[in-house]
Formats: structure tokens, C-alpha cells, sequence
């Protein structure tokens, strides 16, 4: 059995991070990863390794946010996200009032596309990761991706 508090130095920054960019509130993001961290305690022992032991803690934070937006009855808030540290080639497309409105029909796509653009655009996350969060494969979040950007591409067309 691992021992929680070495699980929590060696992954509290990474689910943090996580749990900030799914929420884009620092409160929250606190509560989340304290709450997963308190899961973990909990299932610890069932933990089999099939996933990197971070990419576990993520996914129980994404199933806790998931789980607070069901209980609050609202959307995923978009416009409160960060700006991404690097740009994704997607993003450089755009100023500033048409990345707003990006944001805005990205955040109305249906699920698991929502999600899967979020992470990778404003996440920063490699395939290899989504996949996992999902229980699924890089090439299946490569190809989600790409999905949502067409989804987006079209409404924006339609838009404009």
C-alpha cells in the first residue's frame, strides 16, 4: 500500500493544476483536489496501475467537478478559463473578440467533445493523457479533438 501523504507531496500540484483548469476558480479548484485526495485515501488500495497514478487522480477530479456541476445544475463556466501560456496553432487564428466567441460555441458542443477541445486547447494536455482520462486511446482523443474543431469551425461559420 502507498502511503497517502507520499502520493499527495509527489501529485498535489498536478491535480491542482488540473482541477484550476477545469474550473478556473481557485477556491474550487482547492476544494476539488482536497476531495480527491480524500477519494484516494479511500481506494488507495484499489489502485491497479493501469494508469499512471497522476492520470488517476485526474480522472477522480474530473468525475468530483463533474459530479459539482450536476449538483449546482450549471454549465461549464468558459469565459472564466485562463488564457493558455502557449498558443495552440487553432487559437492564433483569432484576435481576442473572435477567441471570446470561440469560447462561447465551445462551450456549447456536446460532450465528450466539450471536453476533450477544453483540455487540449486550454489544458495544454497531451492525447496520450485525455485518452486516459476517458479510458480511452490517444488516437481516440486525437480524433475527438479534431471533431470539436470542426464542430466549432462550422458554427462559427454560421455565425459569421
Amino acid at each position: 500500500m502507498r502511503e497517502i501523504g507520499a502520493v499527495y507531496q509527489a501529485c498535489f500540484q498536478d491535480v491542482y493544476r488540473y482541477a484550476l483548469k477545469l474550473t478556473g476558480e481557485e477556491q474550487l479548484a482547492f476544494d476539488l483536489t482536497s476531495d480527491t485526495f480524500l477519494r484516494a485515501m479511500d481506494a488507495l488500495d484499489g489502485f491497479r496501475g493501469q494508469s499512471q497514478l497522476r492520470v488517476w487522480l485526474c480522472q477522480i477530479t474530473r468525475n468530483l467537478y463533474f459530479s459539482h456541476l450536476r449538483r449546482e445544475k450549471r454549465l461549464v463556466p468558459l469565459d472564466g478559463v485562463p488564457e493558455p501560456e502557449a498558443e495552440d496553432a487553432f487559437s492564433r487564428l483569432f484576435d481576442r473578440e473572435e477567441a471570446r466567441g470561440l469560447q462561447a460555441i465551445a462551450g456549447q458542443i456536446r460532450e465528450p467533445y466539450r471536453q476533450v477541445f477544453s483540455l487540449r486547447v486550454w489544458g495544454e494536455m497531451p492525447f496520450g493523457e485525455i485518452g486516459k482520462l476517458f479510458g480511452r486511446s490517444a488516437n481516440w482523443a486525437c480524433v475527438a479533438y479534431h471533431r470539436a474543431r470542426k464542430m466549432i469551425r462550422e458554427e462559427y461559420e454560421e455565425e459569421t
